[in-house]
């Protein structure tokens, strides 16, 4: 919420707008006095890392009609408003009585004729806030991401305390109606079973996961979790509690079963970076909407689709909320029905049986949070297809060099959660092994091929289909998973890894800028990864709060260096007196990081002194982050039964034979949807030397991360949503 709070007061600010908090909620609207008081850029500073405090109030007609007196006295006409769909429904009543409110004020003398004149129309926005990801029309809200990362934290240590002991572990996860958390906290844990509200267990329940923990116990596996959402319930409406589990479980099995209620510890926390960037990004649209409102504009709600902002109509969202809520159905529930079958699918071990098809796995270039992931997704839903899955050890050279093995169902049995690559993964190129590549592939009979990686995958991906020519044996459908920290794989909006890289920076960034907080007055420069592709820069800019950040893709000169260097100078006269710049390795061969270091050293002399940070091979390492977890697990599925389907369809006179561009895709996600583009296709919208995409859709939202630092910049509003309907075109039941 801070995040949002803090994009709202700065480009507010920036826009020649006065900005008010409004403190305690709704009721601070009513009491009025302190409770309304001006912003300042700088009061805003250090809110990144902060949880908001947040008020559940609401008021009578007469308070109603004081909070309205205390607006006009103050001359505000615009209320940005971020909370769940209760909060947003009161802003939007608030709004409908306005005309009435003021008509009783000016009746009561409390204001007169010409301030109701100038206050005549209010202007509502809404922004929603609320961990539970339970409002129609986006696609996640602030907080939500947080609470995922908070709730994993607790699973991964209970995980290897359970492994310790032998354990049953059940976990209750909010989210009152809506099972989101729960469901997505199990895809991220590879949980045995989980209860939400929009599907009820079938009949019989209690027999199927019973035996359930058995099967899972008799493979060898020492731990078992049952992830449970507080509103779960039986098909007869009655709830099913995680105390009720636990005894069934004890009961039955006699398993050594402890239950965790985790409760209000999902709020708190430091916000994600996915968090920040989502708060900031409603924040720029909710000032753009409340500047371009007229009187006949509904109240808006700012939404998440895809990665793009998008403008709803706030009550037509609330309506379809408190639909789905009062018949029991999430307001996502074509998400939960895809999400929930491909749980089921990948969670339980099914009935052996082969068609004789081998589809192989590797891992190609750096590793990365959320490779294994996508690997164990893989081999599961080849293993649910009917296919032998073989793995695939040390990239293209083990495939050239024979390093290939049957890899099982318990063989990637807690994989979701460990980073870095259990295949291991090598940046070597086929190019130069394409003959004893050939030579292994139909050795092991290979007959399909996933290449999860960075842009070393895409590249390799090509050569094997340029080869196609030479060596029959490469005529087989092929798929590139992007998988890198670098987000610089064409064809794909998000890479996996990249998400808990950025997080990684992101609170790096957050200590370095609290280690300041005593001796004032200090800059840091802090160099990131990503090759020539700026991706983590920027965003980790955003997120943290960064003065500047360099990147390869926005060329910068010596001006712009004395630019942001007097940008700092200025700042130190404030009361925030620290500065972060972020610089991309790659960015420039001259400016290098020791280059900017000393030349920020050397022009801050008295006003302010530099300290120097570079990440390194931290951003690769590390536990996946939630995104990355379900993204990986997304793809990998997907990416099996896309090749199933390439099979049938290459299948001719007994044997596989796939040459077609079409045959060999990267699966990427563009805006919404997971779509798989030809290899070949992707090549003209790609810097081969520079190793990036011609085009990158962050690059747009580059702005916004300069004007929140105070420079004095135009934002393009060409970019900026226009007002959509939620009913007809983003129905949650798909119709």
């Amino acid at each position: 919420m801070n995040a949002a709070v803090r994009a709202t007061v700065r480009v507010g600010l920036y826009t020649g707008a006065k900005v008010y908090f409004v403190h305690e909620g709704y009721q601070g609207l009513v009491d009025g006095g302190e409770n309304i008081r001006p912003a300042t850029w700088e009061s805003v500073s250090m809110m990144l890392q902060l949880v908001t405090p947040a008020a559940r109030t609401s008021a009578s007609r007469d308070g109603r009609m004081t909070a309205a007196c205390n607006l006009v006295k103050l001359g505000i006409t615009n209320l940005c408003v971020i909370g769940g769909d209760g909060s947003l429904t009161g802003a939007n009543a608030f709004r409908t009585e306005w005309s009435g409110l003021l008509h009783d004020l000016v009746r009561a003398g409390r204001i007169t004729d010409e301030e109701a004149k100038k206050s005549s129309h209010l202007n509502i926005v809404g922004m929603v806030g609320s961990i539970d990801n339970d409002f129609c029309g986006t696609d996640m809200t602030i907080g939500t991401d947080s609470a995922l990362h908070r709730i994993i934290e607790v699973v991964d240590a209970i995980t290897t305390t359970a492994q310790s002991h032998q354990r049953t572990f059940i976990l209750e996860v909010m989210g009152r109606h809506c099972g989101y958390l729960a469901l997505v906290t199990a895809l991220a844990c590879g949980a045995d079973w989980v209860f939400i509200p929009e599907m009820p267990p079938d009949e019989g329940w209690e027999n199927h996961l019973c035996r359930r923990l058995q099967d899972q116990r008799a493979r060898g596996s020492r731990l078992n979790v049952i992830i449970v959402a507080e509103g779960a319930m039986s098909r007869d409406g009655k709830p099913i509690s995680s105390e009720q589990i636990k005894k069934l479980v004890t009961d039955r099995l006699g398993f050594d079963t402890r239950t965790t209620v985790l409760g209000h510890v999902q709020r708190g926390g430091t916000p994600s970076a996915f968090d920040r960037i989502l708060g900031s990004r409603m924040g720029v649209e909710a000032v753009m909407a409340l500047l371009e409102a007229t009187p006949d504009t509904p109240a808006c709600v700012v939404s998440l689709s895809g990665n793009q902002a998008v403008r709803l109509p706030l009550m037509e969202c609330v309506q379809v909320v408190r639909h789905s809520i009062f018949h029991q159905v999430s307001v996502t529930v074509t998400v939960f029905s895809s999400c929930f079958g491909r749980y089921a699918l990948i969670a339980q071990s099914p009935a052996q049986n082969t068609d004789n098809i081998n589809v192989a796995i590797v891992n190609i270039g750096a590793p990365c949070a959320g490779m294994n992931a996508a690997v164990r997704s893989a081999v599961r839903m080849g293993i649910i297809q009917g296919h032998t899955m073989l793995a695939v050890h040390d990239g293209f050279d083990g495939l050239a060099h024979g390093q290939v093995s049957p890899i099982t169902w318990t063989s990637v049995s807690g994989w979701t959660g460990k980073g870095g690559s259990m295949l291991g993964t090598k940046r070597s190129l086929p190019g130069k092994m394409l003959e004893e590549i050939s030579m292994n592939i139909a050795k092991f009979n290979i007959h399909a091929l996933v290449i999860v990686g960075g842009f070393e995958a895409y590249v390799g991906g090509l050569e094997l289909v340029q080869a196609r020519e030479t060596y029959e044996e490469m005529c087989i459908p092929m798929v590139v998973i992007p998988a890198t920290v670098s987000n610089n794989v064409p064809g794909s909006d998000f890479s996996i890894g990249a998400d808990t890289a950025l997080n990684t920076i992101t609170s790096t960034c957050d200590r370095i800028k609290q280690s300041a907080a005593g001796t004032k007055r200090r800059v840091f420069i802090v160099e990131t990864m990503g090759g020539y592709c700026g991706y983590l820069a920027t965003m980790a800019g955003l997120a943290a709060g960064a003065d500047a950040a360099y990147i390869f893709e926005e060329k910068f000169s010596i001006k712009d260096l004395e630019v942001n260097v007097e940008h700092l100078v200025e700042k130190m006269k404030t009361t925030v007196k620290r500065g972060l710049i972020l610089r991309n390795e790659n960015s420039n061969a001259n400016y290098t990081t020791d280059f900017i270091f000393n030349l920020y050293s050397e022009e801050g002399k008295g006003i302010f002194d530099c300290r120097k940070n570079v990440l390194g091979h931290m951003q690769q390492g590390g536990t996946p982050t939630p995104f990355d977890r379900n993204f990986g697990t997304k793809m990998g599925a997907k990416s099996v039964l896309w090749l199933t389907e390439k099979l049938k369809e290459c299948y001719r006179h007994g044997r596989i034979f796939a040459n077609t561009p079409d045959s060999a895709c990267v699966l990427g996600m563009r805006k919404r949807a997971l779509t798989f583009q030809p290899l070949a296709d992707l090549k003209g919208d790609t810097d081969l030397e520079h190793r990036i995409p011609k085009t990158q859709w962050w690059l747009k939202i580059r702005p916004i991360m300069k004007i929140l630092a105070k420079y004095n910049i135009k934002l393009d509003t060409s970019e900026h949503a226009d007002m959509e309907h939620v009913i007809k075109k983003r129905s949650p039941l798909g119709k």
